[in-house]
């Protein structure tokens, strides 16, 4: 009898596990990455998120299958400025007390030419969520290692930060730029549109 359980449980297991490895596996290196904003201003206010979470997962070979699902943690931002950090911190504007996520999940991708992308997705900010689009360019296609560059675009006063900084003009639209590094960890490579 437990001979029998045991293959029905071997039987269970071993299909998912095969189809675990028919799609491609991706890890993004924190290190080699980064996460960077910048706003026109009287004054440069740009800057960078020093702790933050990137997932790149696929449900085929197919580029287009993927969700890209980045976290934030809005208290790492880090301008060079610690009077524009505490202000950016402030409920003014990141609210990190009450809102500690920045986050984008991606619900569709669109390759819009050899090494170009469209990634409509939710960006949550303040506990705000709004659709926006990260545009992104892929280097290093086809060898299992590469970097993907993008811009997200966003007006800060959709998610509330309708604050300035004192003595500072500060633009409404806010740019976002990530650059990630990933690497094909296991699974097939992917196919790309021609």
């Amino acid at each position: 009898m437990r001979l029998v359980a045991l293959c029905l449980l071997a039987s269970v297991l071993i299909p998912s596990l095969s189809r675990a490895q028919d799609v491609p596996v991706f890890a993004i290196t924190p290190v080699q990455s980064s996460m960077k904003f910048n706003v026109k201003a009287s004054a440069p206010i740009s800057g960078t998120f020093d702790q933050w979470n990137a997932t790149l997962t696929f449900a085929s070979t197919d580029v287009t299958s993927g969700v890209l699902d980045v976290e934030i943690q809005a208290a790492s931002v880090d301008t060079g400025s610690g009077l524009k950090d505490g202000k950016l911190k402030s409920a003014d504007f990141f609210d990190v007390a009450n809102n500690p996520l920045i986050s984008f999940k991606s619900t569709k991708i669109s390759q819009t030419g050899p090494n170009t992308f469209e990634l409509d997705g939710n960006f949550t900010i303040r506990g705000v969520t709004r659709p926006e689009q990260l545009a992104l360019t892929l280097y290093g296609k086809g060898t299992g290692s590469g970097t993907i560059n993008g811009t997200l675009y966003f007006d800060r006063k959709d998610y509330g930060m309708n604050s300035g900084i004192p003595f500072i003009r500060i633009a409404d639209r806010v740019e976002v730029n990530v650059a990630l590094k990933g690497t094909r960890v296991s699974g097939p490579p992917l196919v790309f549109k021609q």
